[in-house]
Order: structure tokens, then C-alpha cells, then sequence
């Protein structure tokens, strides 16, 4: 049977989903994984229980879509230094990391104590 694209599509959505599981599994200091398209668009995401978000719905929409643009904007270097494996941004409260793959950017938010981020970016890409 032929799938049509609307089952094309729930059935990538729940795959991304179940891989935000597992990044979110991988440790207690992972406070969201998510994933958002090309244009800042959240296709999935999941918070940690228990977390209390440090921006309104607002700011969170805005952030995806400068991660987005950026990671959009970066694709045009890559003939010249390569495909952008990772980004890593520190801030006092929480590290955020964004991991490009084809037309999505997988987005992980990190207590900022996380001892060994070197480690934790070693097993998220084992999962993407």
C-alpha cells in the first residue's frame, strides 16, 4: 500500500520525536530537545519535566528562527569549509546546541553546570 504524504509525514514526525526522547534521555542536565525546520517552525520538542522555562513563548519563537536563518545562511559556506556539524552557544544560564542535518536543526538545551559537554555532543550525534 502506498503511503500518502500526510502518513509520510506523522511518521517522520514521530521518528524525530523518539530521537528528542533519547537525547533527552542521555542525561538529567538536558533541559529541552527539540527540532524546528528550515523557517524556526518547532516540528516537535520535548521539555523535561519539571523545568522551568527561562523564555515566554514569545523569545523561544524568535530564538528558533535566528537559529534557523543562521543555520540557513551557514549552508552557503559549506563548499568552502564544509558542513557545519555542530553550533555550541554559552550563555550564563544555559548552553544551547544545534545540530543541522539536511533540512532540519536539531535544538538541545543544556544546564550550563553540564561537566563534560564534549561527552554529551559525542552521544547526541550518535543518535541523529
Amino acid at each position: 500500500m502506498v503511503k500518502t504524504p500526510q502518513e509520510k509525514w506523522k511518521e517522520s514526525i514521530v521518528a524525530y520525536r523518539k530521537k528528542c526522547q533519547k537525547i533527552l534521555n542521555l542525561s538529567k542536565s538536558i533541559r529541552y530537545a527539540g527540532i524546528i525546520n528550515e523557517y524556526g517552525r518547532t516540528l516537535t520538542g520535548l521539555v523535561r519535566p519539571n523545568t522551568t522555562p527561562l523564555w515566554s513563548a514569545e523569545q523561544v519563537k524568535n530564538e528558533f528562527f535566528i537559529i534557523s536563518t543562521l543555520m540557513t545562511l551557514r549552508k552557503s559556506y559549506a563548499n568552502k569549509v564544509g558542513v557545519l556539524d555542530f553550533m555550541h552557544l554559552s550563555h550564563p544560564k544555559v548552553t544551547v546546541l544545534a545540530f543541522q542535518r539536511k533540512n532540519i536543526t536539531f535544538y538541545v538545551s543544556v544546564d550550563v553546570k553540564t561537566k563534560n559537554i564534549e561527552a554529551l555532543i559525542s552521544k547526541i550525534k550518535k543518535i541523529l
